[in-house]
């Protein structure tokens, strides 16, 4: 290959991740959206307990949700790996078979179990009974939608996984727009508050899960569909999936948990502190959202050029999401600074709650810059589908370095030195995986056939 053929490649190559990172983080974005949304229209009711009640619930929901978005990574991991492969479209297909059969079964369980789920979350909580009862209002209603959120994970990993972020894209859009549109009707013109914004919620759900098994009808090979459909039960084949979606549910477990405890301590604080650390981690989560479009792009990348043992391109995935992802950092932490007022007045009309939200918006840099090296480092590694590596960082970080200073700040009721350990949490993982990447690095540069244990990067794919 000349030089010139070179360079071209590597343009091209740079012009892709960068395109399919803007589509993959514009409709990434759509997620937190649908809470923000919620927020900004329960915001501007008179009754601040509605606002309250469904910040609290909503920690439930980041249980029963993000710890199973360990789905849509695997199962983005695994298609990126299935490309390229002497069967192809038979691996591609059994990804979807055997995520949407996982997705299925647990939506169906959490169906089942909504009340328990919801006497023990409401339990473990902190909140004065009439917060609860608006809680337990929006739990109610949102619920139902379980199964589709389970099954939007696994389709958006396997739309990912081939590189169509568009698709994820236009699904994306038309569940938040039907979002914002139902809950300008069941809140702003009906009035139902709690109740309607979590059937909002759930119905736009269901809308946007329609949009994307359009899209696998129109896109899949049926003449395969009977052959590979008599895999998916088969351990052998179904274990990749759950050894992967296992330990990645592990490091979500551990992130919401810290947004949980968090949460559960700004409640200790009183309802002006809850519903301002609310407002503002709800903003936070659309920055992350964002940063974690980049991710997911870089992931698919890696995953697909780790299949290829392209050593070279897999680092440079890892390094241009780095770069990819500094814009965002800036856009999200820095514009608020030089425009808190106008901020805040976006997310509530409750001035009571802007002096807190003023003290504690110093905190939104060093968070989102912490949380993105984080995330892209963890992207490089669901890629390689190394997920021991992400559940032994998580479970460190917040054992190490968020647990104790988190319950300082619960005995202190100091709401600055809540905020610094959510910082330092993503701090510690950061370093972690750093950590690892380097080791790794300098193994492979000393031992030309390492043992299983410490093996390379990419023969251990």
């Amino acid at each position: 290959m000349t030089i010139t053929s070179s360079v071209q490649n590597s343009e091209n190559f740079v012009f892709r991740f960068l395109r399919l990172s803007f589509i993959s983080t514009l409709a990434n974005m759509t997620v937190p959206l649908a809470g923000l949304i919620d927020a900004i229209f329960l915001g501007h009711i008179d009754n601040i307990k509605v606002l309250a009640g469904v910040t609290l619930a909503t920690i439930i929901f980041d249980y029963l949700y993000r710890i199973l978005q360990s789905l849509r990574d695997s199962t983005s991991a695994i298609t990126a790996h299935a490309l390229g492969s002497s069967r192809q479209q038979e691996e591609i297909l059994l990804a979807i078979l055997q995520g949407g059969f996982v997705a299925l079964v647990v939506g169906l369980v959490i169906l089942l179990l909504q009340y328990p789920l919801q006497i023990l979350g409401f339990a473990i909580l902190n909140g004065t009974p009439d917060i609860e009862t608006q809680g337990m209002i929006y739990f109610q209603a949102r619920i139902w939608g379980a199964p589709a959120v389970l099954l939007i994970y696994v389709l958006t990993g396997w739309y990912l996984g081939q590189k169509q972020q568009r698709t994820v894209l236009i699904m994306s859009l038309v569940g938040v727009a039907s979002n914002v549109m139902l809950d300008y009707g069941m809140i702003g013109r009906l009035g139902w508050g709690a109740f309607g914004a979590g059937l909002a919620t759930a119905l736009s759900q269901y809308i946007a899960l329609s949009v994307a098994l359009v899209g696998v009808c129109l896109q899949i090979k049926w003449s395969k569909l009977q052959q590979v459909s008599s895999l998916v039960l088969r351990w052998k084949a179904l274990k990749k999936i759950l050894a992967l979606s296992g330990n990645i549910t592990v490091r979500f477990l551990v992130l919401i948990s810290a947004y949980a405890i968090f949460t559960n301590f700004s409640a200790t604080q009183g309802n002006l502190t809850l519903s301002s650390n609310g407002l503002l981690l709800q903003w936070i989560l659309v920055g992350a959202f964002a940063i974690h479009g980049i991710r997911l792009t870089s992931q698919t990348f890696i995953g697909s050029f780790a299949s290829k043992g392209a050593d070279e391109l897999v680092l440079k995935s890892l390094y241009l999401s780095m770069l990819t992802s500094i814009p965002i950092v800036f856009g999200f932490a820095v514009l608020p600074l030089f425009l808190p007022v106008k901020m805040f007045r976006l997310l509530t009309n409750h001035t009571e709650l802007y002096p807190i939200m003023q003290e504690t918006l110093i905190w939104l840099f060093p968070f989102i810059l912490a949380l993105a090296s984080a995330s892209m480092l963890e992207g490089y590694f669901i890629g390689l589908k190394r997920g021991v590596t992400l559940r032994n960082a998580a479970l460190a970080a917040f054992i190490v370095m968020y647990l104790p200073i988190s319950i300082t700040a619960r005995y202190l009721e100091n709401v600055n030195l809540l905020w610094a350990s959510l910082v330092v949490y993503m701090v510690g993982t950061a370093i972690y995986l750093a950590r690892c990447v380097l080791a790794e690095r300098v193994f492979e540069q000393t031992v030309d056939t390492p043992p299983d244990e410490s093996r390379s990067i990419l023969t251990k794919v």
